[in-house]
């Protein structure tokens, strides 16, 4: 886990006069730059030996230092802590002394997992501090199967809890708030939700949605835009589950009538997982969806992003100019905010300020200021742009235009010489163009100051493991508008499903794009409020490159599906 800036080891070895106030900046500013953890940079700079740093962690916590180097650990030492609940907290338990787990952690300046830990064991821990590599290498050893046999036991084991069925119908029957809360941290709900989320983060879910009915309750997970179901649980664990994400939340969990939303932060392993939480209440009870932002899953560089060369070129090209605005658009969940985010890190240098709107701040990005929208206490989009226009930005993003007022304040920023970037819900490029219109805003001043429109949508691509040609009939090409014989020699491929892959034949997804370029035709068009059908035509008849056009280039260069175009486009 990379250490956040104000990093306990540093601030012991500090305190243990180990390291000198001008190392401490270099280190701090290296943990900044490069995301190493400080047990690392420690090494690297040579100010301290992994020895003396345990040696010194060891002093802290008044434990000693122990060696796993040719340590075999028995096998009822290694059940005393669930292989699930190891991988999460990365921790090892060493041996059972009276009755007492001697546990040692990668972190084990950090409470809040041991705590945790001993929560799960239901045994009194005594921490001590091993060398992070050899904890690592032991966890692969003893519990390195995979966590789905986890799941099936701990549900097993749920299903004929009978003490937690009881309180469940005692806490429904009297709306007992402290029955609830103490349902919600039984150890094995505890486990049971880590390892939903564990297991979610690890097949690479975006979304993971707990939906209870009447005679059931499901857990779905959303996986390149699909989703796919998990083994149900039994119906009666829908409240305490419910409950137990509701305080890892910091929700109020006696508050069932209205929905809420909130924020886990969430370790996995040597990473930080954030799970955006929205709370639903439904005719048989809460329905919860957790949003996954791994951050170490979304690479938020503008190469990454696979835009056709025109569309990198354009797009590096606009976000260095001095003002405008640069509108990205498209449904929800295609990608919009992580193309702003990282055209936003293109331009995060030290001689321009950034400010962000959003609703609410889904990744932390180091160097620019990021508002949260908090529409309950009065921080709508347009206060907070009015606001930034009195913190001298050179740089402005707009979590999204979804009003009059805030399209007109950005307007005026990007009239008063700052670049504006925002995102709207439209189905392609041209359509936003309409939409503002539709809001309200004047024609010349959309001409005068919208710089280009990138519509864009993910479509799933093709598993590499599985992916099999074959010739497409005469029925799926209508459905493109092709004839076979506008194909020539290209090669149409399918995934045929592969455990790589789930059996779904795809695996991650990747962006089409259109982009229109706001000209002087285009600008008449607007000014003279053209429909979004006539300005279509005229972009396509100046080169706009659209969507399903895009969709094209993806199949034939064997990325996706014939099917996975014509759905979005």
């Amino acid at each position: 886990m990379a250490e956040e800036i104000s990093s306990p080891l540093l601030s012991l070895i500090k305190e243990q006069g180990l390291i000198d106030d001008l190392q401490y900046e270099d280190v701090t500013a290296e943990i900044k730059r490069s995301g190493t953890s400080a047990f690392q940079v420690l090494q690297d700079f040579g100010i301290l030996d992994v020895d003396s740093i345990l040696q010194a962690m060891a002093n802290h916590l008044s434990t000693e230092v122990v060696s796993l180097r040719n340590r075999d650990l028995p096998q009822e030492v290694v059940n005393a802590v669930p292989a699930n609940t190891a991988r999460t907290y990365r921790c090892i338990p060493i041996e059972l002394n009276n009755g007492a787990l001697r546990v040692a952690f990668e972190d084990p300046l950090d409470p809040a997992r041991v705590d945790e830990v001993a929560f799960v064991v239901k045994k009194d821990l005594q921490v001590v501090v091993a060398n992070p590599s050899e904890i690592e290498s032991a966890i692969e050893k003893y519990y390195g199967a995979e966590a789905s046999g986890d799941v099936a036991a701990i549900l097993k084991e749920l299903g004929a809890d009978e003490e937690i069925a009881k309180e469940v119908t005692v806490a429904v029957e009297m709306d007992d708030e402290a029955v609830v809360s103490s349902l919600a941290n039984e150890a094995p709900i505890v486990r049971f939700v880590n390892l939903v989320i564990f297991q979610a983060v690890q097949d690479r879910a975006s979304d993971i949605h707990f939906e209870p009915f009447e005679d059931e309750f499901r857990i779905r997970y959303r996986v390149d835009g699909a989703l796919y179901e998990m083994s149900p649980p039994p119906k009666h664990l829908a409240l305490p589950v419910v409950s137990r994400i509701k305080v890892m939340a910091n929700l109020n969990i006696s508050e069932r009538r209205l929905p809420q939303d909130g924020r886990i932060n969430f370790a996995l392993g040597k990473r930080q997982v954030d799970l955006r939480v929205s709370t639903l209440p439904t005719q048989f009870g809460e329905s919860v969806v957790l949003r996954v932002l791994d951050r170490s899953a979304v690479n938020l560089e503008l190469e990454s992003l696979g835009f056709p060369k025109y569309v990198y070129d354009y797009t590096t090209e606009a976000i260095q100019r001095p003002n405008g605005i640069f509108v990205v658009t498209g449904p929800t969940g295609c990608g919009k905010t992580t193309t702003l985010y990282s055209a936003l890190r293109r331009v995060n240098a030290i001689d321009s300020k950034l400010l962000t709107a959003e609703d609410p701040v889904e990744y932390d990005i180091e160097g620019i200021m990021q508002v949260a929208i908090n529409e309950a206490v009065g921080l709508t989009f347009g206060k907070a742009l009015r606001s930034f226009l009195r913190q001298d930005p050179d740089i402005i993003m707009v979590g999204e235009m979804r009003d009059l007022e805030t399209a007109q304040i950005a307007i005026q920023a990007s009239l008063t010489g700052h670049l504006v970037l925002s995102t709207l819900h439209t189905n392609d490029a041209p359509g936003a163009v309409t939409r503002l219109i539709d809001m309200g805003t004047e024609p010349f001043l959309i001409s005068s100051t919208l710089m280009a429109v990138l519509g864009q949508r993910l479509v799933r691509t093709i598993c590499k493991n599985c992916r099999t040609p074959f010739e497409p009939t005469e029925a799926q090409l209508s459905l493109l508008n092709l004839s076979p014989h506008d194909l020539g020699d290209k090669v149409f491929y399918y995934g045929r499903g592969c455990s790589n892959c789930n059996d779904t034949g795809y695996k991650g997804r990747k962006g089409i794009f259109e982009l229109l370029v706001v000209n002087d035709t285009i600008r008449a068009l607007i000014t003279e409020r053209a429909p979004t059908v006539v300005l279509r035509q005229k972009a396509v008849e100046l080169g706009m490159v659209t969507l399903r056009e895009d969709g094209l280039r993806s199949i034939f260069e064997g990325d996706t599906t014939i099917e996975e175009v014509v759905k979005y486009t």
